[in-house]
């Protein structure tokens, strides 16, 4: 029975240019993740390159002052991109997963980022996770919308029901035959993505291709609910591709623009504005008052002074650069916590939202997610600032340029160090999946097919 409800399945034209349609756009998913993928390592490549050339054109050019060296000299911390980013590109084309930074203010630094065109940044980037998220679903509704409809339309249901022992069973054969064929087609493309792509086999492999299963499965049981309501088929195929809308774009962009009026952050230009007004205003300042601000903040420098015979000195310079985060403090940490309110909130409103969550799911996996970037801010700080520390004594005691190590100073990388729950990636699906499959089952049996 099953291999003949195959062969009719896979003998219409519409199913075969379905499932080659969306094969086709699954490698060109694959294209653009490699391409993504080349990207961020010849970034890499090209960041560790320029750093060395850079620190040593600019310690042969300023031989004199390790103060003015440092005002130029930049150093690089990257965010690890895994391989599987490939697959769900997720905030990275955004985001940049480089910081180079100097050791002078870190609040105007913090926020930059590539120059991109806007308007390829609002279209996004067909990767994987958007063919699963956006197109699998689509081909589902249209390879399942009509299972028991179009039968009982054109007559031939009273012959399958007299000929079948258990109608319900059928239908679950039906679905059966759908699932294997679009599951080996999320098969094929991940494997594809395992070699073409170089992704590892490990933990993050798995969770993201259970949870893509699970969607698929989702998809399937939404087909399900509707097919068991019985009713023409298209009413069925009008509700399903209203349930897409919905669940795909209404939904998501009714949640983004509440949490944004929720939770309104200030914008990162105004924290720069604010971090280089503080600095700027100190030049019109008593300069023994800055100073003794800066030694608060770091009581350990306190046994340097300013020189009493100079107008200018680092010691002065760097702390109005300090003070400058000092006093956008405030600010910054502001819209840290506005940014992790949000996080926060759409992962918990997402739990019950398969779509959202699935997505949030699969780039919290490539730690290319919200999450993500908040650690690597907070990781960038934490490297400023112990640069920051390694220098200032130097600096202040007007250490020789020639004395310093700077070959030993690489590119530094950042590993995310969050662990992903296989309760939080698949219960939400696990829940929705078997409560639409109760629910259809009550329905055929209730309807007696």
């Amino acid at each position: 029975m099953l291999a003949l409800l195959f062969k009719n399945f896979i003998r219409s034209k519409g199913t075969k240019i379905g499932l080659l349609f969306l094969l086709c756009i699954g490698f060109i998913s694959l294209l653009i993740g490699k391409q993504f993928q080349d990207k961020q390592e010849n970034n890499i490549r090209e960041a560790s390159l320029y750093q060395k050339e850079h620190i040593a054109r600019n310690a042969s050019f300023h031989k004199d002052e390790i103060g003015l060296l440092l005002y130029y000299i930049k150093f690089s911390l990257v965010n690890k991109t895994l391989p599987i980013n490939s697959l769900a590109i997720g905030q990275r084309d955004v985001n940049p997963s480089i910081q180079s930074v100097t050791i002078r203010g870190l609040e105007g630094q913090k926020y930059d980022a590539e120059l991109n065109n806007p308007n390829n940044l609002l279209s996004g980037n067909i990767d994987f996770s958007f063919v699963l998220i956006y197109l699998f679903p689509l081909l589902i509704i249209s390879f399942s919308y009509n299972l028991i409809s179009e039968e009982k339309e054109s007559g031939t249901w009273k012959i399958v029901a007299t000929q079948s022992q258990n109608t319900f069973l059928y239908i679950l054969k039906l679905f059966y035959v759908r699932i294997l064929s679009l599951i080996a087609l999320f098969t094929i493309l991940f494997l594809a993505a395992v070699l073409f792509l170089n992704i590892p086999l490990d933990q993050t492999f798995f969770i993201f291709y259970g949870l893509g299963i699970l969607y698929i499965l989702f998809w399937f049981s939404v087909c399900f609910f509707i097919v068991s309501l019985q009713k023409h088929s298209n009413f069925n195929a009008v509700l399903l591709l209203t349930i897409w809308l919905f669940l795909i774009i209404i939904v998501p962009a009714g949640i983004n623009a509440y949490i944004v009026n929720q939770y309104k952050v200030p914008e990162a230009l105004e924290l720069t504005l604010k971090q280089r007004n503080a600095y700027h205003e100190k030049w019109d300042m008593n300069k023994q008052e800055t100073v003794d601000k800066f030694y608060k903040h770091y009581p350990q420098f306190r046994e340097y002074k300013i020189p009493a015979d100079k107008e200018f000195s680092w010691l002065w310079y760097y702390a109005m650069q300090q003070m400058g985060d000092d006093e956008s403090a405030v600010e910054s940490r502001e819209l840290e916590t506005k940014l992790q309110q949000r996080n926060l909130a759409s992962q918990r409103i997402a739990q019950f939202i398969p779509t959202l969550h699935t997505q949030l799911q699969l780039n919290e996996i490539a730690h290319a997610d919200l999450g993500n970037q908040l650690l690597f801010l907070k990781e960038t700080q934490h490297f400023h600032e112990k640069m920051r520390l390694h220098f200032y004594p130097k600096i202040f005691s007007d250490a020789p340029v020639n004395a310093q190590k700077w070959d030993d100073f690489k590119v530094e990388t950042f590993n995310d160090p969050t662990q992903i729950s296989f309760a939080k990636a698949f219960l939400p699906l696990l829940i929705f999946n078997l409560l639409l499959i109760v629910l259809g089952w009550r329905n055929l049996n209730r309807k007696a097919v």
